[in-house]
């Protein structure tokens, strides 16, 4: 694969518009680079921070050929796009991160399988198609588990748990859609992730451990101190990874922690991650500045540097609405995405703070 240094004035397209491909426009634009956008939402957050806007599905062939005519080169914000369709854009116009990635990383089985075939830590887990193999994998898995569609679903949706034999026939509205992954729910005591940047040439740059606190399957909040007891470890699984999987750009592999202190692989996002927003206050390179110097082909910075201990909250619906009465203090960074639609848990953007000591959670009781 041909890799192309873009000079100041180029033009980045990314396939999405949601905050992350907001936040990827924003940083692009400080090193000089043009913008360009494809988006279904003709109010995406995206669109107000971009050169040009193509409002069409994600997967329309002849939009995603548009984009490529415009841009220098390609990126994605997110991986649930045709892979067929980024296959073929990836043999005519400048796609770095190539279609592979996604084809394996949408698919949660093939997910699963290549990270088992890596050597990675991962927790136990069978293929369910039906109600037959449903009742196989808790002979296999135990009760309970978790059944998790192999496509789609974030946010907790797309997923059950299986507590018993009783909760068999609540799996059939997953198994009629498609098939599933069935994943031993293993007793859990933590949960971290490691955001890293690989770049055209192999190198490759980790962020600090980040601890992740999830309410009702929604990440609450990030906490990045800079020290972690399974730093070393986390890396070299995510290592593993790389050798299995081809990566540019950001990514984001996350990890469960059992009671008796063993690393898991949960999953990984190709692609900026909500669990790394706080780098853009607390570090001095971004998710995202490193992302867009990744697939612009320039040099990515040796190491990441905290600069500060920090604390990422998600700002969902409800919590825009406290914030109009209330505004934070103002030691706070506060980000709103700018989606025209405010629901409760949507998330609707994000709060980072450099004093561990202030306690957002205190001020907002009402979402303990």
């Amino acid at each position: 694969m041909t890799y192309t240094k873009l000079k100041i004035g180029d033009t980045i397209g990314i396939i999405g518009g949601g905050q992350l491909g907001k936040m990827m426009a924003q940083s692009a634009q400080t090193r000089g680079f043009k913008v360009a956008v494809l988006d279904p939402d003709d109010t995406c957050p995206a669109r107000y921070v971009s050169h040009y806007f193509i409002h069409a599905p994600y997967n329309d062939a002849d939009a995603l050929r548009q984009l490529g005519e415009q841009s220098d080169v390609i990126t994605y914000e997110f991986e649930n796009i045709s892979g067929e369709e980024l296959g073929k854009i990836t043999s005519q116009f400048n796609v770095p991160q190539g279609a592979d990635t996604v084809v394996t990383l949408q698919n949660r089985l093939a997910e699963k399988n290549a990270l088992q075939s890596a050597g990675a830590a991962v927790v136990p887990f069978v293929s369910v198609t039906n109600q037959d193999e449903l009742k196989t994998s808790a002979d296999t898995l135990g009760f309970p588990f978790m059944l998790k569609t192999t496509f789609g679903g974030y946010d907790g949706k797309g997923q059950i748990v299986i507590e018993s034999e009783a909760d068999f026939k609540e799996a059939d509205e997953l198994l009629a859609a498609r098939p599933c992954v069935a994943e031993k729910r293993i007793n859990l005591k933590s949960e971290i992730s490691i955001t890293a940047t690989a770049s055209p040439d192999g190198s490759v740059v980790f962020f600090p451990v980040q601890e992740n606190e999830h309410r009702n399957q929604i990440l609450y909040k990030t906490t990045v101190t800079g020290e972690h007891t399974h730093h070393d470890q986390a890396i070299s699984e995510v290592k593993k990874i790389m050798q299995a999987i081809y990566f540019v750009g950001t990514f984001t592999v996350e990890f469960f922690i059992d009671q008796d202190d063993i690393l898991y692989v949960n999953e990984i996002a190709p692609r900026p991650h909500n669990s790394g927003h706080y780098s853009i206050e607390a570090c001095d390179y971004s998710q995202f500045d490193t992302h867009i110097l990744a697939v612009a082909g320039w040099q990515l910075p040796e190491t990441i540097e905290l600069l500060k201990p920090a604390v990422m909250y998600n700002l969902l619906g409800q919590d825009l609405d406290v914030m109009e009465d209330e505004f934070p203090d103002q030691s706070w960074h506060v980000h709103v995405y700018g989606k025209a639609v405010r629901k409760e848990n949507r998330k609707m953007g994000h709060v980072t703070i450099l004093d561990l000591n202030n306690d957002y959670e205190t001020i907002y009781k009402e979402r303990m």
